[in-house]
């Protein structure tokens, strides 16, 4: 049975770039040092803070990233892949984009993906996020050819739009990943459901490190990075501190999730409700 050695290193919010790459390093040799293959990084791992609603992550432009520079060199020394769950890289129009990369075992960036979805929330009267002040939105899905099968990006706030992953799935994708700096509010109530319908959905591994802690400005990220298999059961969790969680991936596990519930080629063409909805509206 073909099995990949996987592990989310589950890193604290950290508020530079010098600060965030030792963090990432120090988990980084204890996950090789127990013979994982594939590492797995969150989101905003080169760094985040906050000022009042906005995001303000350090940010430089991609070929000057000292943070991807750092993995990159590690990833190439070490001889394992590494998912940047993202760093933020410069963009037009004074923006940033919230950025993910799969590294392979030379420390080549075989992939990137741009977050596509931004987290602008209303948590409460005096709590909100605005992702968009800082961020531009991506526009593309991603699924990467790995050693370990093929691997779809996508990041955080992604998690609550199951159309994405069930693109990926239809596109090939058997392990799905969703990085994340996770606030501990909706972590709390709906990390754990989220992940676990995206894996019975797609019949897929679901994998999903997730940065813990304060975020300096304001905030806290909810930790409990997950693996969850292809039938729904979670196989490796993480707690409320820095840590490592390794999981051993049983490869076959989605194809064979896939010939008992062969749901992804199910998948009809229907009208829509809201086109609908708005002309009824619209005759009242």
């Amino acid at each position: 049975m073909p099995t990949a050695e996987i592990a989310c290193l589950q890193t604290r919010v950290t508020p530079d770039f010098e600060t965030a790459l030792a963090e990432a390093l120090g988990l980084g040799e204890e996950a090789v040092a127990a013979g994982a293959e594939f590492l797995l990084l969150p989101e905003y791992c080169g760094g985040l803070t906050s000022d009042g609603a906005a995001l303000r992550p350090p940010a430089a432009p991609e070929a000057e990233h000292p943070v991807l520079a750092g993995l990159r060199d590690f990833a190439a020394k070490r001889g394992v892949w590494l998912m940047v769950g993202s760093v933020a890289v410069t963009g037009p129009g004074g923006k940033i984009v919230n950025r993910g990369f799969v590294l392979d075992a030379a420390g080549a960036i075989v992939s990137r993906y741009d977050k596509i979805h931004m987290f602008d929330i209303q948590l409460s009267a005096a709590e909100a996020v605005r992702e968009s002040a800082l961020v531009s939105p991506g526009d593309a899905a991603v699924v990467v050819e790995t050693p370990f099968g093929r691997v779809g990006h996508t990041i955080c706030y992604d998690l609550r739009f199951p159309h994405l992953y069930r693109d990926l799935a239809q596109a090939g994708a058997e392990i799905l990943t969703a990085p994340a700096a996770f606030t501990k509010k909706t972590g709390e109530a709906h990390w754990h459901i989220l992940n676990r319908a995206r894996a019975v959905e797609n019949l897929a591994w679901m994998v999903s490190p997730c940065a813990v802690g304060d975020v300096p400005g304001g905030g806290e990220a909810y930790g409990h990075s997950l693996v969850v298999a292809p039938w729904g059961d979670i196989v490796a969790e993480g707690g409320d501190g820095p840590g490592v969680v390794r999981a051993t991936l049983d490869l076959t596990a989605p194809a064979a999730a896939r010939e008992r519930i062969p749901s992804l080629d199910h998948d009809r063409a229907f009208r829509s409700a809201g086109a609908a909805g708005k002309r009824a509206a619209n005759a009242a």
